[in-house]
């Protein structure tokens, strides 16, 4: 039983994708993997063959309010996609596909 990790971070306030931001996958505060967002705002591979569990998705988004965003997550089995959706003041996230 293995689980992988993607993500893409969407800039909601300017309508576009958020290049050049950096994501963490943690677990027990310990970053096990980083990496940036490409030009489609989007991380295809941030953890690949992990022991379910729980772990944090960190992202480190340019808006003047949210300097940095932690999503904790419970990774079962399977592929997970959290995005992130961010505007200068508000943030969200969900279980993509």
């Amino acid at each position: 039983m293995t689980v992988s990790v993607s993500t893409h971070v969407l800039d909601t306030g300017a309508g576009v994708p958020a290049r050049g931001v950096r994501v963490e996958l943690t677990r027990e505060r310990e970053v096990l993997c980083a990496a940036e967002t490409d030009e489609d705002g989007r991380v295809a591979d941030l953890g690949r063959d992990l022991e379910p569990g729980r772990y944090a998705l960190v992202f480190w988004p340019p808006s003047p309010f949210f300097s940095r965003v932690e999503l904790e997550v419970e990774l079962v089995e399977g592929h997970y996609h959290v995005p992130l959706l961010f505007s200068p003041y508000g943030c969200a996230s969900y279980r993509g596909s």
